[in-house]
């Protein structure tokens, strides 16, 4: 996604740079990959079901695969937000690993971690701003090592890390019930809240009317109805702060399944 105030520049599809010159921006996505992320200047809340994280210029942090996330990034003080990330893809970590014994066991550890300040690691992400001025394509083997520096780094520093990026597991299938109540604000797909609870699609529907007797589209827009009234009537927040934390992907969308739920407008609360 970009806008006017928001830009995307790519070295390769895993090495890239953000730039985001407004005031707030907030998204929702799900971190297919593993990503190592840099944050230079700004600021960056990553909301995630368990946990808010919130980072400043200079920190470095890693974010594991297959977490659903709400990102509000910002300025600061006349800073633009700039980030740069850097993937890691099954395909590049599968080349490493054959090259190298992992430490530990495949383990799907699934926290951030943060390690800013820390000098191998920084210099490893510093080293990747001159590339971004390129006028010519970034050569796949200088990319390759880069990221490989980067893995070495991470496994070095913390060598539970390397087990979990020594792990290629798929999402085994969880308990949906607690993961639909931690999750339902994420405005995402159905197909990407089956894969994320390891079933497929048709398996997904069909476990969910079993354990809720209802379809996962009606349940979806009622508990995010409840949530927001809460925050509406319980927090005094306004609707225009509420709709999307809520999983509403517009005011409008909002406010029409409020008023039809509850029989008034959301600012009537």
């Amino acid at each position: 996604m970009e806008t006017e105030d928001y830009h995307i520049v790519y070295l390769t599809p895993d090495l890239k740079r953000s730039t985001f010159e407004g005031k707030e921006m907030r998204k929702e996505v799900v971190f297919e990959h593993h990503m190592l992320i840099w944050l230079i200047s700004g600021q960056s809340k990553i909301t995630l079901a368990d946990a808010v994280h919130e980072f400043k210029g200079g920190d470095i942090f890693l974010i594991p695969r297959n977490k659903l996330a709400a990102i509000t990034t910002s300025s600061v003080q006349g800073e633009p937000y700039r980030a740069v990330a850097m993937y890691f893809t099954p395909e590049r970590l599968k080349a490493f690993y054959k090259k190298h014994k992992p430490y530990r066991a495949p383990s799907p550890l699934d926290k951030v971690r943060v390690f800013t300040r820390h000098p191998l690691l920084e210099s490893c992400m510093v080293s990747l701003v001159p590339y971004f001025d390129l006028t010519e394509k970034l050569p796949e083997d200088i990319a390759a090592l880069k990221i490989e520096e980067a893995i070495n780094i991470l496994r070095t520093i913390d060598p539970e890390l390397d087990g979990m990026l020594s792990s290629f597991e798929r999402p085994g299938k969880i308990n949906l019930g607690d993961f639909m109540g931690k999750h339902f604000m994420f405005n995402m797909s159905l197909e990407k809240f089956g894969y994320l609870t390891g079933r497929s699609l048709s398996t997904f529907n069909r476990d969910f009317r079993k354990i809720f007797n209802t379809t996962p589209q009606r349940w979806l827009t009622d508990q995010r109805l409840e949530l927001a009234h809460f925050q509406l009537a319980e927090k005094k927040r306004k609707p225009v702060d509420v709709y999307i934390e809520a999983g509403f992907e517009n005011l409008s969308h909002f406010s029409y399944a409020f008023k039809k739920r509850f029989g008034y407008a959301p600012s009537e609360v």
